[in-house]
């Protein structure tokens, strides 16, 4: 089943962010885009590669007016730790949820049982709070934060330009497509 336009449950989730631990809820979501990057744990090889390449185009999505979100299913204290032992994370702005009880894991539905962890899911959120794209990666698999941005802006495009469609590897300022009852069973 699709979680395309299905709607984020309430939740309430420690995380950390810029040296402090803080808590944020559904409601501060609402309203502006979101980008939900799940990752399986914290102290591991593949997802600080991910998250520096994260925070390094972090400006970019917020310039976009978008908030990202980093969750794994460790605590925030966890995060606090390995945000002070790694320089790759010390570089993250961005909040880090803490998700121990896999609530949110599960609500996106990618939290794996026999793990305890969840998978590389990412995940946009509109301002109504509703996915409008994701993907899931294998663990050993890493996400590229570049086309990630790239997507975003074609959701946030199509968003507010409802009559127009963007084509494969579409930037902003590119073409798109106004696609004519003659063509719309070729979407």
């Amino acid at each position: 089943m699709s979680l395309i336009n299905k709607e984020v449950s309430d939740f309430t989730l420690q995380a950390y962010h810029q040296g402090a631990f803080k808590t944020v809820t559904k409601e501060e979501i609402m309203g502006k885009w979101s980008i939900f990057f799940f990752y399986p744990a914290d102290f591991t090889f593949v997802c600080p590669t991910e998250l520096e390449d994260l925070a390094d185009l972090y400006e970019k999505f917020q310039e976009a007016g978008c908030q990202v979100y980093s969750v794994s299913c460790d605590t925030h204290f966890v995060h606090k730790a390995w945000h002070d032992a790694s320089e790759r994370i010390q570089k993250i702005r961005y909040p880090m949820l803490a998700d121990p009880t896999h609530a949110l894991a599960k609500d996106f539905e990618v939290y794996i049982e026999a793990d305890g962890m969840a998978e590389r899911g990412t995940f946009i959120v509109n301002p109504e709070g509703k996915i409008v794209a994701y993907e899931v990666n294998a663990g050993n698999v890493g996400r590229n934060a570049q086309e990630l941005l790239r997507k975003l802006q074609a959701c946030q495009f199509v968003h507010t330009h409802g009559d127009e469609v963007c084509p494969a590897k579409w930037q902003p300022g590119a073409e798109t497509l106004k696609p004519s009852l003659d063509l719309v069973g070729q979407l």
